[in-house]
């Protein structure tokens, strides 16, 4: 399973490299770019991932991609607002005020309720449209990708000042 290129996309996104200000446009966009390259494969992979651990048959795959896919762009969003949050923390790292932090805590807090909340609410659709054992495999996996991109990302991420 090849999940490492989202923590170095995160890297690149939270800890640019210095630039002048005349390159930081251009970095930015260099980035995003970066991002999402990185984030398309990783998102191919998982793909496959979900393939291979769930053996679907055809009439399962027919019921069960339309709702994966739906769970990803739903996601996605989730994601972004991340992204977002942790380069705002890098950008606001030397100088975060208790306010600053205040903001952040709060946005992580309600980015983690939203996301349980949407992995709990389409693991219900998945369990409609595939046999009991298979969701409950979807709901595994789905829990050690979740798990394991978690974890990379609080490893890059420096604590508070």
């Amino acid at each position: 399973m090849r999940i490492s290129p989202l923590a170095v996309a995160l890297v690149a996104i939270a800890f640019p490299l210095l630039a002048s200000p005349q390159d930081e446009s251009a970095q930015v966009q260099s980035i995003r770019a970066d991002e999402q390259i990185i984030l398309g494969q990783i998102m191919a992979d998982k793909r496959a991932v979900y393939a291979q651990a769930l053996q679907l048959t055809d009439e399962e795959s027919r019921a069960f991609w339309p709702v994966y896919d739906e769970y990803e762009i739903k996601v996605k969003k989730i994601d972004d607002r991340f992204i977002r949050l942790v380069n705002d923390f890098a950008a606001k790292y030397s100088t975060m005020t208790d306010a600053d932090a205040q903001q952040m805590l709060a946005a992580k807090m309600k980015i983690d309720r939203e996301r349980m909340d949407l992995q709990q609410a389409y693991t219900k659709k998945v369990a409609k449209v595939v046999p009991p054992i298979k969701a409950l495999r979807y709901a595994q996996v789905e829990s050690r990708i979740d798990n394991e991109l978690q974890r990379k990302v609080m490893l890059l991420v420096p604590l508070a000042p």
